[in-house]
């Protein structure tokens, strides 16, 4: 994932300042919040985000791939 640093903030600088955050979600589309220097959470402008304009099949067909990559081995095991 390619992050701009225009969107990176700290859980502590969103702790103390969710205003700023919101700001910079909605001009970046979304920001990211690092916790001990690493990306851990991502706040998104719903109205900017493509993955939320899934129809529903298309999020079923995500879903879908998800379960089936994660048992993958228990689905081979069950075919035999």
């Amino acid at each position: 994932m390619i992050v701009d640093t225009k969107q990176i903030l700290t859980v502590t600088e969103v702790n103390q300042n969710f205003t700023r955050a919101s700001k910079v979600a909605e001009k970046n589309g979304k920001a990211i919040i690092f916790k001990n220097n690493r990306p851990k959470y991502m706040l998104i402008d719903i109205s900017q985000s493509p993955d939320l304009n899934l129809t529903d099949e298309e999020k079923i067909d995500i879903v879908a791939k998800r379960v089936i990559e994660k048992y993958r081995p228990a689905f081979l095991e069950l075919a035999k």
